[in-house]
């Protein structure tokens, strides 16, 4: 036991905090060998790899047509690169906030969140962590095998694409659907290591595909087109304000998922500078050249085809040669792996075992993320975006902003970055609370989620909300629901901490 009276192993000159082998049970209700803290010796994860990350997760289809739906909004090209470059600069300081306790402590952000939320507790972020996850999971494998349906039929022709129907698509369909599902469960199953190594070559790969897809289209444009000439719709007078701070909420919510579970893949890095450079040189970077890298590619196609293409597997399809085709399909298939393996496996598959240590693991987790990714039917959400992405997502994105806020409030507030790790294995112990619940961080989230989604709104006719609001009062803060409920959240957390019930149970021996 060390002079703080922790069993915490002493902490490395690099700050890194290890834990003895025998300093929790192997068989404890809270632990397995997938949530127990990575061992020093196996944190090595570099600022290449941490970028190759980010670089394999931004380029994919979604992320390519942001830009494309802000033009649509009334901005211009330069708006539309300047929204996406400043809100992933916004993301970029809660995510390296939370990802702080993973190359420091080696846990994931279902350990994490226990410090906060209390062993039991930390059960109620993780599960919505992974409903998110799971259904953007099926999104995107729908999405990516629909892609992949797509480059075939311009290979193998008409046959392929009026294929008998089942369900009411073609079974040629299903069939890459499943496939898609089958490889991207096959690599996660392999662990992270795979995942490692798979966004170390992939992200280069996507890179260099969407570079050859911008000199393909400029070569048949003889230029890059009229689109970088069109004007502002909305100028930069009052009528873009309006649409530019709901706009910027929208684009850091694409990533705000991943400022809580951050730590899942930070918890392998070789020290706080690794896992700090590689995220800043990877994410804000990264989309803003991906965003600035679609608007060319889609004015050239607006030169050549007299109207803007923005969907990147549409305008792959129009390649005339076969090895066009063949490459364009491999980089889509590619693309879309490595940003929903990393982006909506790893974290439910992490959830899930924290639900039941002993009896789910992350390979186990990761199966149930796929087979639940099926069961929410992805081809009925995406045909429903009103419903789906517009008002289910919208709402829970205000809600995981209240988780982001509790946890930085707890880690770097509250207890300024010392956890003391063997605790948050321990029933009983400084985290356990109330029954492994601690209520500051439940009325914290209650408060937060209702300022950031007591508001809700529809359109008329869009959605099941009413159009003036759940609660009218709140209505104008719909629009700002991730930072309305992280700001929220973090102050009424750390007051709740700060009194004299939750300064004790910070300080207990």
């Amino acid at each position: 036991m060390s002079s703080d009276g922790r069993d915490d192993g002493p902490p490395a000159p690099d700050g890194r905090v290890e834990l003895p082998p025998d300093a929790i049970p192997v068989d404890g209700r809270f632990s397995n060998a997938d949530l127990r803290p990575v061992p020093a010796a196996e944190r090595h994860w570099t600022t290449y790899n941490f970028a190759a990350l980010w670089v394999g997760m931004a380029h994919n289809i979604p992320s390519w047509t942001l830009a494309s739906g802000l033009v649509a909004l009334g901005m211009d090209w330069r708006q539309a690169v300047f929204t996406i470059a400043l809100a992933n600069v916004i993301v970029l300081f809660p995510m390296l906030l939370t990802g702080h306790a993973g190359p420091k402590y080696g846990i994931p952000f279902p350990v994490l969140a226990r410090a906060s939320f209390g062993l039991r507790g930390a059960n109620l972020p993780a599960l919505l962590r992974a409903a998110v996850a799971c259904c953007w999971f099926g999104i995107q494998t729908w999405i990516g095998g629909q892609g992949i349906y797509i480059l075939l039929g311009k290979i193998f022709g008409g046959g392929w694409e009026k294929a008998a129907p089942v369900a009411g698509y073609p079974w040629t369909l299903w069939l890459c659907f499943v496939v898609f599902w089958a490889l991207e469960l096959a690599i996660i199953a392999r662990g992270m290591e795979t995942l490692r190594r798979f966004e170390n070559w992939a992200a280069p790969f996507v890179l260099v595909g969407a570079v050859a897809l911008l000199a393909w289209i400029a070569a048949q444009a003889g230029g890059l087109g009229p689109l970088l000439d069109q004007p502002s719709k909305l100028g930069w007078g009052a009528d873009f304000w309006p649409v530019f701070f709901p706009s910027l909420m929208g684009m850091i919510g694409f990533w705000a998922t991943l400022s809580l579970n951050i730590p899942d893949f930070t918890r392998f890095g070789a020290g706080q500078r690794a896992q700090v450079w590689g995220q800043t040189l990877g994410l804000p970077t990264t989309m803003t050249a991906f965003a600035l890298l679609s608007v060319l590619v889609t004015s050239g196609s607006q030169a050549v085809y007299g109207v803007p293409v923005w969907d990147p597997v549409a305008l792959a399809g129009k390649a005339d040669n076969v090895f066009g085709l063949l490459f364009a399909l491999v980089t889509v298939l590619i693309a879309t792996i490595s940003v929903n393996i990393a982006a909506n496996v790893v974290s439910p598959a992490y959830d899930l075992a924290n639900l039941a240590p002993r009896l789910l693991t992350f390979r186990s987790g990761a199966l149930i993320t796929g087979v639940i990714g099926v069961l929410v039917f992805p081809w009925k959400l995406t045909a429903t975006p009103e419903l789906y992405i517009f008002t289910w997502l919208g709402v829970v994105g205000g809600l995981l902003g209240t988780v982001a806020g509790i946890l930085i409030a707890d880690y770097w507030i509250v207890r300024r970055t010392v956890l003391h790790l063997a605790d948050l294995y321990r029933p009983h112990g400084r985290y356990w609370y109330t029954a492994g619940w601690n209520w500051r961080a439940l009325v914290a989230f209650a408060l937060g989620g209702l300022l950031a989604v007591g508001g809700s709104y529809s359109q008329p006719g869009k959605g099941p909300f009413p159009a003036d609001g759940l609660l009218p009062i709140l209505r104008p803060l719909a629009d700002y629901g991730w930072a309305v409920g992280l700001t929220a959240s973090l102050a009424v957390y750390a007051a709740l901490m700060a009194g004299a019930e939750g300064a004790r149970t910070a300080r207990m021996p």
